[in-house]
C-alpha cells in the first residue's frame, strides 16, 4: 500500500510511471505536496502555484530544456515534463541539479491530453475541508488509487476500477504487465467501445451484473486483447456502482476470489464516500467562495483555505438567463437549474485549466469564479476577458450564458469591489437582451450607473417631473406620441429626415410633432443643459422597468 502523501512527486511517478511517465534527472523526494498543473507557454508569462508540475508541452532539445528547468527553478516549480526521449546531455543534468526541478519524459504515444486529466484526477488534493485525512480500510478515504495499489497487491495483477459506464476512475501500478488493450483503455480512461461491444455480446456484462462473485474473461485474442480477465461489481445494496478488473493469466484462486469480493466491499464504501464527498466539496467551496468574496472578518481564513492568499485576482460571474417557457414549469426549472450546475463546472474546469488556484463555485443563480494574478499584473482585466471569452465559444451559443467582469484586485481585501464590478456588468448584459454576452465593468460603467440611478428613483418613488413630465400627462391624455418624437430627435442628434424615418412618418409630420413637443414641454431645445437632462430622464424612464432584475 502507497504510505506517500497523496500529492507528492513520488506517489506521481509511482502511479504512473509504469504507463505514462519516466524519471529522467532530478530527485522526486524534493516536493512532498505538488500545487498544481500548469502548461508551458513559450509566449506568456508563467504563473505557478508553490511547487508546480509543468508541462513542456512543444520543449524540444537540450537548450530549451536546460533554459525552462533554470527558470522553473526560480519559479519553485516541483518538475518538467517533456516529452520522450529526453536528449541525454550533461547541460541538462547540471540545470536539473541547480534548480532542484526534477525532468521526467512522458512515454511516446500518450497524449499530453491524456496526460494532464490523468495528474488532475491524481493531485486532487482535497485543499478545502477537513484537516488531516480519513481512512476506510486503512486506505485515504475516497482515494481510488491507493485503493487499486492496494486491491492490486492482493491479487498480484494490475487493476483498474471504472464506474457503470466503463469509463476509468483509478488504476493501479504495474500496467505495463498487461496486455495493449488494457493501456489503451488506462491512457484513455475509458474502455474502448470495440471492447464494450465484445463483453456485451459475450453476455459479460450480464454476468457481471447479476452475481457477486468475480467473473472469469476469456479474451478474444484480437486487437491487443489477450490476457484474461477477473471482473467483480461493485455495489451499495441494490444499486451498481461500477467494477473492478484485474488482468490474470490464470483464473483465481478461491483464496484470491474472496479477497476480490471483499475488496469490491471497500471500494463501495469509498466510491459513495467520493459521492457524498462531491456534494459537500461543491457546498462547502460555495460557501468559502462567496466568504471570501463579501470581504468580511472571514475572508481572510477563506482565502487561505482556497490557497489563495498571495495571490491578486479578477472576478469573473457568469450567468444563464431564464428562458421565457420556464414560468410555471417544475420541470423545466429542474432541467435548466441541472444545465446552469453543468455549465458551473465546466466553468471551473475552464478556469482551473488558466490557473490551478483559480477559485469557482455557483452562488444562487451565478457562478463566480476568481481568476489569480500576479500582484500589479497590468493587463489582468483583458486576460480574463480573453478567458471568459474562450469559455463562451468552446460552450456554443445553446445556452446564451453571459459573462460580467469585476476590476483587478491587488490583494484578498479587494476582492469583494471585484466582485461587485462584476455583478454589475453581468445585470447590464441582462438588461441588453443579449446583444452582447461578455462585458467588464470598466466597458458598461455608464450603463451601469444609469442602472443605479434608476434603482435611486424607483426606491424613492420619484416621479418624472418638468418638461418630461408634461409630455407623458398630454401623450396619456391624447394617445399621442409626443415623447417618441423627441427621444427620436435626441437619439438622431437632430436629424429631422433620420427621425422622421425612426417613426415611419413624413418629415413634415415629425417637424410638426416636434413643434408640438416643444409647446407642450415647454423646453428649451437649443439649450445643451436642457437637452442633456430630457435624455437621462428619458434613459432612466426606460430602466425602471429592469432595474429591479
Amino acid at each position: 500500500m502507497n504510505t506517500q502523501p497523496r500529492a507528492s512527486l513520488r506517489r506521481v511517478l509511482e502511479d504512473l510511471g509504469t504507463t505514462l511517465l519516466d524519471l529522467v534527472c532530478g530527485a522526486p523526494d524534493t516536493a512532498d505536496e505538488i500545487g498544481g498543473v500548469v502548461i508551458h507557454d513559450a509566449l506568456d508569462e508563467p504563473v505557478l502555484p508553490r511547487q508546480a508540475l509543468v508541462l513542456g508541452i512543444g520543449v524540444h532539445g537540450a537548450g530549451d530544456t536546460a533554459r525552462l528547468l533554470t527558470a522553473l527553478g526560480d519559479a519553485g516549480a516541483a518538475a518538467l515534463v517533456v516529452r520522450a526521449p529526453v536528449p541525454a546531455d550533461a547541460v541538462v543534468t547540471a540545470a536539473a541539479e541547480s534548480s532542484g526541478v526534477a525532468l521526467l519524459a512522458l512515454t511516446r504515444g500518450a497524449s499530453w491530453a491524456q496526460l494532464a486529466a490523468l495528474l488532475r484526477s491524481l493531485l486532487a488534493d482535497g485543499d478545502v475541508g477537513e484537516e488531516g485525512p480519513q481512512t476506510l480500510g486503512g486506505t485515504p478515504s475516497g482515494d481510488l488509487f491507493a485503493l487499486a495499489n492496494a486491491v492490486a497487491a492482493l491479487l498480484d495483477a494490475p487493476v483498474t476500477i471504472e464506474d457503470r459506464s466503463s469509463r476509468v476512475l483509478a488504476f493501479s501500478g504495474r500496467q505495463d504487465e498487461a496486455d495493449p488493450s488494457r493501456v489503451e483503455t488506462v491512457l484513455g480512461r475509458q474502455v474502448p467501445e470495440r471492447f464494450t461491444r465484445f463483453l456485451e455480446d459475450r453476455g459479460i456484462f450480464r454476468s457481471l451484473y447479476r452475481s457477486d462473485q468475480p467473473v472469469h474473461v476469456d479474451p478474444p485474442e484480437t486487437d491487443g486483447f489477450h490476457i484474461p480477465r477477473a471482473a467483480i461489481a461493485v455495489r451499495a445494496g441494490d444499486e451498481l456502482l461500477g467494477s473492478i478488473w484485474a488482468v490474470t493469466h490464470t483464473p483465481l484462486t478461491e483464496q484470491r476470489g474472496r479477497a476480490l469480493h471483499d475488496a469490491a466491499k471497500l471500494v463501495a464504501l469509498h466510491m459513495l464516500r467520493l459521492r457524498a464527498g462531491a456534494d459537500v466539496e461543491h457546498r462547502l467551496r460555495a460557501d468559502l467562495v462567496s466568504t471570501a468574496l463579501e470581504g468580511g472578518p472571514g475572508a481572510a481564513e477563506a482565502l487561505g483555505r482556497l490557497g489563495l492568499t498571495d495571490y491578486a485576482g479578477v472576478v469573473l460571474a457568469l450567468a444563464v438567463p431564464d428562458p421565457p417557457e420556464l414560468t410555471g414549469s417544475t420541470d423545466l426549472h429542474a432541467q435548466h437549474t441541472a444545465e446552469r450546475q453543468r455549465l458551473a463546472d465546466a466553468f471551473a474546469v475552464h478556469l482551473s485549466a488558466i490557473h490551478a488556484r483559480a477559485a469557482t463555485a455557483l452562488v444562487g443563480d451565478v457562478a463566480y469564479g476568481i481568476l489569480p494574478v500576479p500582484p500589479h499584473q497590468r493587463d489582468a482585466e483583458e486576460r480574463a476577458a480573453r478567458t471568459g471569452t474562450d469559455f463562451l465559444t468552446r460552450i456554443g451559443d445553446r445556452l446564451t450564458p453571459l459573462i460580467g467582469i469585476g476590476p483587478a484586485a491587488q490583494d484578498g481585501s479587494a476582492l469583494a469591489r471585484s466582485r461587485e464590478g462584476a455583478d454589475r456588468a453581468l445585470r447590464v448584459l441582462r438588461t441588453n437582451g443579449g446583444a452582447r454576452q461578455l462585458a467588464r465593468i470598466s466597458d458598461v460603467h455608464v450603463e451601469a450607473l444609469l442602472l443605479d440611478l434608476a434603482d435611486l428613483a424607483a426606491e424613492r418613488g420619484d416621479p418624472p417631473t418638468g418638461p418630461l413630465a408634461r409630455l407623458l400627462a398630454y401623450d396619456q391624455e391624447h394617445d399621442s406620441q409626443l415623447v417618441d418624437t423627441l427621444c427620436a430627435w435626441l437619439n438622431a442628434f437632430g436629424d429631422v429626415p433620420a427621425s422622421a424615418d425612426a417613426m415611419y412618418v413624413h418629415q413634415n409630420t415629425f417637424r410638426y410633432r416636434l413643434r408640438r413637443a416643444t409647446e407642450v414641454a415647454r423646453a428649451d431645445l437649443t439649450d445643451p443643459d436642457v437637452r442633456f437632462a430630457l435624455m437621462l430622464q428619458l434613459r432612466l424612464l426606460r430602466r425602471i422597468g429592469t432595474s429591479a432584475r
